[in-house]
């Protein structure tokens, strides 16, 4: 994957009042989530713009509260390209990360919170990855038209082999044929959709029904 370069400034007001003067401000809310459960009680120190969420059964994380910018965010959100994140939160940590939930306003499309995930050389993780089709249906040659039913695929693994994307070759899709989730294999991924979702599919046009009828096929 690419990797995005991306400051932030820790925040210590987190009321609706707070979060309100920052949107004025050009800004957005951001939190950054741990992926380490950390004992509890915890002794450990508390960084500014971080808080201990109590996960129960003797765990807890630690969440940092931070602001960015639009502008600062704006290639990030509005691509298709899925990236690792250097995040740089100042004064505070420096970590890797990915984009975990964005909250959008329904009417006006504004960017009203960002969550991101810290993520570790070690630890799998699971994202969505764009798909794209590569070669020349055998059904589209037949008169059928290609569907893209998923453009993204949801994976699990380390950052480190997560590709940009993933290829499909759809050479030997026929007339009315699927290729389902159940049926890709890809290097060191595990795909998490459902086996029987619907990837691609060639469809029957109205010229295609009429040459199999023709053809007798």
């Amino acid at each position: 994957m690419k990797t995005f370069q991306l400051e932030g400034e820790p925040r210590e007001g987190l009321g609706k009042k707070a979060v309100k003067e920052l949107r004025k401000k050009g800004l957005i809310p951001a939190v950054l989530y741990g992926t380490s459960p950390v004992a509890m009680p915890y002794e450990g120190e508390i960084s500014t713009g971080d808080k201990l969420v109590d996960l129960g059964d003797k765990k807890g994380l630690i969440v940092t509260d931070f602001t960015v910018t639009k502008e600062s965010v704006r290639k990030l959100i509005y691509t298709p390209e899925i990236y690792v994140i250097d995040l740089d939160i100042k004064g505070n940590k420096k970590v890797k990360a990915i984009l975990k939930d964005i909250q959008f306003q329904p009417v006006t499309d504004e960017i009203l919170h960002i969550d991101f995930l810290e993520i570790f050389e070690d630890k799998p993780i699971v994202m969505e990855v764009p798909v794209t089709l590569e070669g020349h249906s055998e059904g589209v040659k037949a008169g059928g038209k290609l569907s893209l039913e998923m453009r993204k695929l949801k994976v699990k693994a380390l950052y480190s082999q997560i590709p940009e994307k993933l290829e499909i070759n759809i050479d030997s899709l026929g007339l009315g044929k699927t290729i389902q989730v159940g049926t890709l294999q890809f290097p060191n991924l595990e795909l998490m959709n459902a086996k029987n979702a619907v990837v691609c599919a060639v469809k029957l046009t109205r010229a295609a029904r009429g040459a199999q009828a023709v053809t007798g096929k």
